[in-house]
């Protein structure tokens, strides 16, 4: 073995030069030179923290098992642990850059292969959105006939939709931060036909392999509201973590939606207003609509109503206002879905209503808590 062997693991054998030591290959006296190497093949990646991890195999990894139980030598006197120490700091005093175990770029050292590969971690952008006008889906839906190929149905673009939420925001993103794709994480989602207002809801851009990290956030935004030509605009945009991708995807935030709703007769004032306060404050129980059955596991849920207000009311229509718990099925609340969702204002009135518009107007919660 090699003298650097020797020492580390603390026992008696013939000093070999050191490209002959059977257990490094002589790789701990040529950090400098893989160190430089792996900057150089990061040179286009921006990145402030780093981590090494390396891989042992093969013939290495055997041999050091037996010198480890023969010696009972600890697992801190290991090749692979000295590898990633001396490592980490080559690339440090080069590049001084920091190594963090969460960090923006993994670098894996293959000790048998004396080969490696690297992961850039995503970069996350965190940001709400308003949608203005109906007809767009939160994210790219794919033609139901060729599933995203490409057919005369869909006009060979594999989608069914020509935009989305996710493409209008997504895509700026990744084209500044250099990205191989990016996708839309959402506390939730509106109907296709439904617009967003309000405050907006909050979303993650999650841009993966970024080359660049050191972002605009600002004209980002304004790229983003330029080039999605006022159907949707993004504003709070601040860089985030995985961490708040879960965040967004679990949290429970309470909603407000404003809908207008048509009934088969014409309902009172007085009789509506009872109603709508019958069903405020309690709890809604609701089957997957029979609308999302096909691509949705059939589930009860339990939802809750916070307040419910009418805004205004004439003959057969009306505009109501509905704060609820995040997951509540607006539609179905008012119609009842055959009987799926119970109570529901068509049961409560006994005549059959249907929202006609929907918006969603406010969504609290959110990692900025204002628009």
């Amino acid at each position: 073995m090699c003298r650097k062997c020797i020492e580390r693991l603390g026992v008696e054998s013939k000093e070999v030069e050191s490209v002959e030591c059977m257990l490094c290959s002589g790789l701990l006296w040529k950090m400098e030179k893989i160190a430089g190497k792996i900057l150089e093949n990061l040179k286009d990646y921006e990145f402030e923290t780093f981590n090494v991890g390396c891989r042992l195999e093969g013939s290495v990894k055997a041999l050091e098992e037996y010198i480890f139980e023969k010696y009972g030598v600890g697992e801190e006197k290991s090749l692979k642990f000295q590898f990633n120490r001396e490592l980490s700091r080559e690339i440090a005093r080069i590049s001084g850059k920091k190594f963090a175990y969460d960090a923006d770029v993994t670098i894996i050292y293959n000790v048998e292969k004396e080969n490696y590969t690297f992961r850039i971690s995503p970069l996350f952008i965190y940001g709400r959105y308003k949608k203005r006008i109906r007809g767009i889906p939160q994210t790219r839906w794919l033609c139901s006939s060729c599933g995203g190929e490409g057919c005369k149905e869909c006009g060979f673009t594999g989608k069914r939709y020509a935009t989305s939420v996710e493409e209008l925001i997504a895509e700026p993103c990744m084209k500044v931060a250099g990205g191989s794709s990016a996708i839309m994480h959402g506390a939730g989602r509106e109907d296709i036909d439904a617009r967003m207002l309000g405050n907006g809801r909050p979303f993650i851009i999650e841009v993966r392999e970024p080359r660049r990290r050191r972002l605009n956030l600002r004209e980002i935004e304004m790229a983003i509201n330029r080039e999605a030509g006022g159907k949707v605009v993004v504003c709070c945009l601040k860089l985030a973590g995985a961490e708040d991708v879960k965040y967004i995807k679990s949290g429970k935030f309470r909603k407000t939606y404003r809908a207008v709703v048509e009934f088969e007769r014409e309902i009172s004032s007085e009789e509506l207003e009872n109603a709508l306060k019958e069903l405020g404050n309690r709890v809604i129980e609701q089957y997957t609509p029979k609308r999302v059955e096909h691509r949705r596991a059939k589930l009860l849920r339990k939802r809750r109503t916070y307040s419910i207000r009418l805004l205004v009311h004439r003959n057969k229509k009306a505009v109501i206002e509905i704060e609820a718990e995040s997951g509540l099925y607006i539609k179905e609340f008012v119609s009842g879905d055959e009987g799926r969702t119970k109570p529901s204002l068509s049961e409560v009135l006994n005549s059959q209503a249907r929202v006609a518009k929907l918006d969603v107007v406010r969504v609290e919660g959110g990692i900025d808590q204002k628009f």
